[in-house]
């Protein structure tokens, strides 16, 4: 009869891959969030982090794709609609929710390796860039990426790189070497 062999120091299971990709992917929002602080204060604009983070989008017609989002599909599941009020939570919602989404399929991914390594950072945030440019465009929330200057293209490569960044450094923190 064979001996059960111990799977201690064989790799994370795959709910630990999940819960340490979550903290990756809110570590990545979290430092996605501090570039974009960053430029908006670079610009001149003095409003504190945390009044930053919590405010700004007042209402829908001014509110970015992650609210538009949200709001597309609240009001299709509960078939009413959403007040202007809701607009910011909805944003902050869906923009933390998606970004903790990508950290547990990271988490997965990642747990398949030996080693997290930092140059998956950059890739990390890459693919997120070029998936909401390959996604959004058909709902109408997005132009084709081809109708956007370099500039704007470049300034939210840029910030999808530091969620990339910032997911990637947590998950190698948080990821035991193996082997």
């Amino acid at each position: 009869m064979p001996k059960h062999r111990s799977t201690r120091g064989c790799g994370p299971t795959p709910l630990g891959a999940v819960v340490r990709g979550l903290m990756a992917g809110a570590a990545g929002t979290a430092a996605m969030d501090l570039f974009r602080y960053a430029q908006y204060r670079s610009g001149g604009a003095s409003q504190p982090l945390l009044a930053w983070e919590l405010s700004g989008v007042r209402r829908w017609d001014e509110a970015p794709a992650p609210a538009q989002v949200g709001k597309r599909v609240y009001e299709a599941l509960y078939e009413t609609e959403l007040p202007d009020e809701a607009a910011n939570r909805v944003n902050n919602l869906v923009h933390w929710g998606y970004g903790l989404a990508w950290g547990a399929a990271f988490g997965v991914l990642g747990g398949s390796a030996r080693r997290v390594r930092l140059r998956w950072g950059p890739v990390l945030g890459t693919v997120v860039w070029l998936l909401d440019y390959v996604t959004l465009p058909p709902t109408g929330l997005y132009q084709p990426i081809w109708e956007y200057d370099r500039s704007t293209l470049a300034k939210d490569w840029a910030v999808h790189v530091a969620y990339g960044v910032g997911a990637t450094a947590m998950s190698r923190l948080l990821t035991p070497r193996q082997g």
